[in-house]
């Protein structure tokens, strides 16, 4: 069992039948302790799953608010994926995801891979002005690599 946030540490404990009183007694002497730190959970949930998923930041958001991380807490986390970083793990994903052997002078089948780069990346939360954007950019880098 990994890092847990503060809020679900207490649906798990309303699970088993802990006392509400109890249980906030426990989570905040855990907090006390240092057992429980949601600040530090969301910075550590964002540098996982950007590198590891190469979510966008509103997937990012949008994961630590079901788990019940607080707004201002979530977007301090996030301020650590910048622009830059985004793009680039876009970037990355795309030339990963290309298939290979795609007849892009072919109108139909060039139409298909832009769809299906631009859902996946928007799947994992990219907007679709860049995700359309970096898929133009690198279908064309293909046409020029292979034409």
């Amino acid at each position: 069992m990994g890092p847990r946030s503060r809020h679900q540490l207490a649906v798990k404990l309303a699970e088993r039948g802990v006392p509400e009183e109890s249980a906030t007694a426990v989570l905040d002497r855990f907090e006390e302790v240092q057992l429980i730190d949601d600040a530090e959970f969301a910075r550590m949930w964002v540098r996982s799953r950007s590198a590891t998923r190469s979510l966008a930041r509103s997937a990012l958001k949008r994961e630590l608010a079901e788990k019940g991380v607080d707004p201002a807490l979530a977007e301090d986390a996030l301020a650590q994926v910048s622009d830059d970083d985004e793009r680039d793990a876009a970037r990355e994903l795309i030339h990963r995801k290309m298939r290979q052997g795609v007849d892009l002078s072919d109108r139909s089948a060039r139409d298909k891979e832009v769809r299906r780069l631009v859902s996946m990346l928007a799947r994992k939360g990219y907007a679709p002005g860049l995700a359309f954007a970096l898929v133009k950019d690198a279908l064309d880098g293909q046409d020029t690599a292979f034409g």
